[in-house]
C-alpha cells in the first residue's frame, strides 16, 4: 500500500463495537499502542471488519495536535500518545514534530511554527499527540 500519508501503522483490530451508522475499531500495534477510529458501517463491512484480523490505522500529519504535560488531560479526543519528540524541522510557516510513541515506532504531525515555538519542542523532549478516532483512516491489504 503506497499513500501520501505520514502515519501508517500495522496492528491487530481488537474491538470493533457497531452502530447503526459507525464503527468504533481499536487496533492494536506491536509495540501495545492502542489507536481507536470511527468509520462508517459500509466501510466495515467492505472491509470485511472483526476481530483479529490485521489492518492499518492511517492519519494524516495534519490532523495530529501536539501537546505536552498531557497525562492528566480530560478531552473528547479518543487518541493521546505520548512519547520522545525525535526530530524538529521547523519552516517560516510550519513545523514537523516527529514523535517515537514505542520502539521503533513514529508518529509524525504538522503543526504551525508559532505552536512548535510555543510549546518549545526540541529532540528529546516529552510530546504528546492527539488525534480524534474520525481522522482515523483504516486499511487492510
Amino acid at each position: 500500500m503506497n499513500i501520501s500519508a505520514r502515519n501508517v501503522f500495522k496492528g491487530t483490530i481488537t474491538s470493533v463495537i457497531r452502530g447503526a451508522v459507525n464503527a468504533e475499531i481499536d487496533l492494536a500495534l506491536a509495540d501495545g499502542t492502542s489507536i481507536c477510529s470511527v468509520i462508517t458501517m459500509g466501510a466495515v463491512e467492505n472491509l470485511g471488519l472483526k476481530e483479529g484480523m490485521e489492518a492499518f490505522a492511517i492519519i494524516k500529519a495534519n490532523s495530529v495536535i501536539v501537546g505536552t504535560n498531557l497525562h492528566k488531560a480530560a478531552i473528547s479526543a479518543r487518541n493521546l500518545i505520548c512519547g520522545t519528540v525525535q526530530s524538529v524541522i521547523d519552516g517560516p510557516v510550519s513545523a514537523e514534530i516527529d514523535i517515537e510513541i514505542g520502539p521503533g515506532t513514529v508518529l509524525s504531525a504538522v503543526i504551525t511554527h508559532e505552536s512548535a515555538r510555543k510549546l518549545a519542542l526540541q529532540e528529546g523532549s516529552h510530546a504528546c499527540a492527539i488525534f480524534k478516532a474520525s481522522s482515523v483512516l483504516i486499511g487492510v491489504e
